[in-house]
């Protein structure tokens, strides 16, 4: 096993570690210790950093590279639009670009198609019955075309899409001039997303897995806790190397320096056929974002509006 230092190329030529470090954090965290373990991810190998204007971690992100002494070059970047800001994409990006102090963002995602109303003090308002409130002036088809004129200004490599299913890539389509360079969503091996992975395969765009050991839900599962003790490899490292199989980048998240060392450290020993037992474990069960099982509302859409609806739950 050795660290990762394997890229994906993307459609417009720019290079992407394959393994980052997720930047997602609760609310209320601590904004020093959230700096504190992003510089550790760094220290441990980390190239890749993956954050987001509703983590609320981008100073964070910003500050822990400066303290790294890792030139800005050689670190890549991903950041988000947030879902209330569809109808402001190029104030919230400079906004980004302001809180994490840099000149520019590698890759900048749409992080959700829906668009929320904006309230400064609330990042999810609500309906009186829970719902939210949706902002209807605003398609992610305006967005997106706000998004492309982001690549003229110099302060972004690459721009993409996250929780984009082939139904709403084909809307996207229908306006689009640039295609995404990457979807993020929700990819381990109980929701292998196979239909979506082979669609942007087709169209030039690459997967970004979030969530993508499964949690303790996957990684405890009979399986992949055999293949880990036959190769003595965590079960994380198991369904990391799998994701890289299929070429998919991955941004799985820890706050703790030896599984982050285990996290950029991805055996390359697992057979083929070992790692082809996997797919078996496929059920299309969402364990981060699912719907809700009486609205079917995921953020505010339901799964049709997202293109979810091929979503059931396990059947053991």
């Amino acid at each position: 096993m050795s660290a990762v230092t394997r890229k994906v190329k993307l459609n417009n030529g720019v290079e992407v570690p394959i393994v980052g470090s997720g930047a997602w954090a609760p609310a209320d965290a601590n904004q020093t210790e959230v700096k504190n373990w992003i510089l550790s991810a760094l220290k441990n190998g980390f190239r890749h950093i993956d954050t987001a204007r509703g983590y609320g971690t981008e100073k964070a992100v910003g500050e822990a590279i400066r303290e790294s002494g890792i030139p800005r070059e050689e670190i890549f970047v991903t950041t988000k639009l947030p879902w209330n800001r569809h109808d402001a994409v190029r104030e919230s990006f400079e906004e980004s670009l302001s809180q994490l102090g840099l000149d520019y963002i590698d890759l900048y995602l749409v992080h959700w198609p829906q668009a929320i109303q904006y309230d400064p003090k609330n990042g999810f308002p609500t309906n009186p019955d829970g719902s939210a409130i949706l902002n209807t002036s605003v398609t992610f088809n305006d967005s997106w075309a706000e998004m492309e004129k982001l690549l003229d200004t110099g302060k972004v490599r690459a721009i993409g899409v996250s929780n984009f299913s082939v139904k709403t890539l084909e809307q996207l389509f229908k306006t689009a001039k640039i295609v995404p360079a990457v979807n993020q969503v929700e990819l381990h091996p109980y929701l292998a997303q196979n239909e979506l992975r082979e669609y942007c395969t087709k169209k030039g765009i690459v997967l970004t897995a979030y969530t993508p050991s499964g949690y303790s839900k996957v990684r405890e599962d009979p399986l992949i806790v055999s293949i880990a003790e036959k190769y003595k490899v965590t079960p994380t490292q198991v369904i990391l190397a799998w994701h890289l199989s299929r070429n998919t980048i991955v941004v799985p998240k820890s706050t703790n320096s030896q599984r982050q060392k285990e996290n950029i450290t991805v055996p390359t020993n697992i057979s083929e056929e070992d790692l082809a037992k996997v797919w078996h474990l496929d059920r299309g069960e969402r364990i981060c974002n699912k719907p809700d099982p009486v609205t079917r509302r995921v953020w505010g859409w339901t799964d049709v509006q997202l293109g979810w609806e091929n979503y059931h739950p396990p059947t053991h």
